[in-house]
């Protein structure tokens, strides 16, 4: 069975020949390029720079290689333009602060902060302008800093202050998505994922605008939860003008890349915390919900492609919700969290394996992957395998991504309990 083929049945909520497998096919199912070239190194791999695929967490590419061993069934289509603003082309050495080598976008610049040093970033290549986003000194990632200016409350307009949050896809990113899935469909045998991006509404990651040069309007966390009660009419401002923006950027996506992708990545919006959601379900329906519906129902009515939402935390109050407007594929099924509002795995799969394809839940990457010890892994990794994979509808990845600081010989420990092989 292909990958492809694999996928499709796991899609369907059918069951296929073993468990799928996803490491890097999107933005939150990938691996800290810390943690990925110290497993290429245990497992005999050849030793270069790891590419740096997404920036603002520090991803690194899956290569064809590592994919082959760890039997790996999904790839992603990413942007051309990163979330940090530049493209991902003409890639120059760096190397992060622990010492690994990496290759960034040839457009990635950035200053060492004095007594700090911390690593700073600027909006479009700016040095004019604030920093929009900080790698501590000693991290692996980078953090938003917000940028708030004060506002006058009466003159708040969501279209005018978030107008260059989202934007349609120009020509060059258009021609990127096509050879980019061309390539990967005609050359492979993944199962692809398109992560077009835009359809996060309310992602508190995008509110400060790390890519935006003069973020206006509401852009702290704080404020931006804030608004829900004080300015709800301004949410929908901005939701609206960033959906509009989202249909016409579906249809050039779709006339990119077709049918070549099997799923589709629409959301990355976290809608929960550790022990209940960031907003009340009443607003989340009030405000959200509508134009979440609407794009998932331009994707459903118009492509093949099933729908892909991440979104962490304890999401328990909103899972008939998430059904409703049409989501496919749920990911991360964070169950720690979850569990706090009563929701096991088991009940998961009970209640909602016909509803969701469970994407994510293979283990828990807050307490048993990097705390834990390889035969903990193995036998939390067994048992979500064993609860998640009945009946098809799982696509075993991790909660969320691997970060730095992992031990390897609990990652692989994982993988192996999962192919039920020896890697080394």
């Amino acid at each position: 069975m292909t990958h492809r083929e694999r996928m499709a049945l796991t899609l369907n909520h059918k069951q296929p020949d073993r468990t799928a497998l996803d490491l890097g096919a999107t933005t939150q199912t990938g691996m800290n390029a810390s943690t990925l070239y110290k497993l290429r190194a245990a497992l005999g791999l050849e030793q270069h720079p790891i590419k740096i695929i997404e920036p603002y967490q520090m991803l690194g590419e899956i290569e064809p290689d590592l994919a082959e061993l760890l039997e790996v069934d999904g790839s992603g289509i990413y942007n051309y333009y990163n979330m940090l603003g530049y493209a991902n082309d003409d890639w120059k050495p760096w190397q992060m602060p622990d010492g690994t080598p990496v290759l960034m976008g040839g457009s990635f610049e950035y200053e060492t902060e004095e007594g700090s040093g911390n690593i700073l970033v600027f909006p479009g290549r700016d040095r004019h302008q604030q920093p929009s986003c900080v790698m501590p000194a000693g991290g692996s990632f980078f953090d938003n800093i917000e940028r708030c200016k004060s506002y006058d409350e009466e003159l708040l307009d969501g279209r005018k202050d978030f107008k260059d949050d989202f934007t349609v896809a120009d020509d060059i990113t258009a021609k990127r998505w096509e050879q980019d899935s061309r390539f990967l469909y005609e050359n492979t045998e993944f199962s692809l994922v398109g992560i077009l991006g835009g359809g996060s509404f309310g992602d508190v990651s995008i509110i400060p605008g790390p890519s935006v040069k003069d973020p206006k309007g509401v852009r702290t966390v704080e404020g931006w939860l804030m608004a829900h009660a004080l300015y709800p009419d301004y949410i929908r401002e901005i939701f609206s003008y960033q959906k509009e923006v989202m249909l016409k950027n579906l249809e050039i996506y779709k006339q990119a890349v077709g049918d070549r992708i099997q799923t589709i990545w629409v959301s990355g919006t976290d809608l929960g915390t550790q022990n209940g959601t960031f907003i009340a379900p009443s607003q989340f329906r009030e405000l959200y919900k509508p134009f979440f519906k609407e794009v998932n129902d331009w994707i459903h009515h118009n492509t093949s492609w099933k729908i892909f939402y991440h979104t962490c935390g304890c999401i328990t109050p909103l899972l008939d919700d998430l059904a409703e407007i049409g989501v496919d594929c749920l990911n991360p099924v964070q169950i720690s969290a979850m569990e706090n509002m009563g929701m096991t795995a088991k009940k998961l799969k009970a209640e909602y394996g016909d509803k969701f394809v469970f994407w994510g839940g293979g283990v828990d990457t807050q307490r048993v992957l990097p705390f834990g010890t390889p035969d903990e892994v193995r036998e939390q990794t067994k048992e979500r395998v064993e609860i998640f994979s009945k009946g098809g509808g799982f696509v075993f990845s991790t909660i969320h991504n691997v970060v730095s600081n992992v031990p390897v010989e609990n990652v692989i420990a994982m993988y192996e309990t999962v192919l039920g092989k020896s890697l080394r």
